[in-house]
């Protein structure tokens, strides 16, 4: 590993510590004495993707990852929430067994995991992966939703609404009299 302040190859571990599926070492560099930090991880066996067209690509984690984050983009989540989503999902994947998954496998899985996480990011990812071709299948999306993992809102979410909870008409006229209009 060189070092990224002077390119010395020569570094010492100072400390190692196990993150999952990597592995969080400290260096330090045997020349300037500069420290600095890498990440090892295991080198899975090949993954497949077989796309919905018949095409085959290798695996790549980062566009798993950049999928999910922008389902979750200006969502209320904690640090490392997609990225212990992302490296769960990796794994599920590679205790399947195969060296070919279908790419509707990996969006099934990712969607009943954001449905867990963020019902926002969820219906985001959903609406891609589903590839809703108006907005009734949107909303039949979010009635699915409501009536099979909703008794509560998530932590840091507002709760999804019903269709009739708000009368259009009654919000319109409450912004008017709060605008003095």
């Amino acid at each position: 590993m060189k070092c990224p302040s002077c390119g010395e190859p020569e570094s010492k571990v100072i400390d190692s510590r196990s993150l999952g599926d990597e592995i969080r070492r400290r260096r330090e560099c045997i020349k300037c004495k500069s420290r600095f930090t890498t990440h090892e991880r295991l080198h899975h066996r090949s993954l497949y993707v077989i796309k919905k067209d018949g095409r085959r690509e290798e695996f790549n984690r980062e566009k798993l990852f950049s999928g999910i984050r922008k389902a979750c983009e200006k969502r209320p989540m904690p640090m490392g929430t997609i990225d212990k989503l992302v490296e769960n999902i990796e794994t599920e994947l590679y205790s399947v067994g195969r060296n070919e998954i279908p790419s509707s496998l990996i969006g099934k899985i990712v969607v009943s995991k954001l449905a867990e996480i963020d019902h926002i990011a969820y219906i985001r990812f959903a609406s891609v992966y589903y590839e809703f071709s108006d907005i009734s299948t949107l909303k039949h999306a979010v009635d699915n939703l409501i009536e099979s993992k909703l008794g509560a809102p998530l932590d840091g979410q507002l709760p999804l609404l019903k269709t009739g909870d708000i009368d259009i008409s009654k919000r319109r006229n409450r912004q008017k009299n709060q605008d003095g209009k």
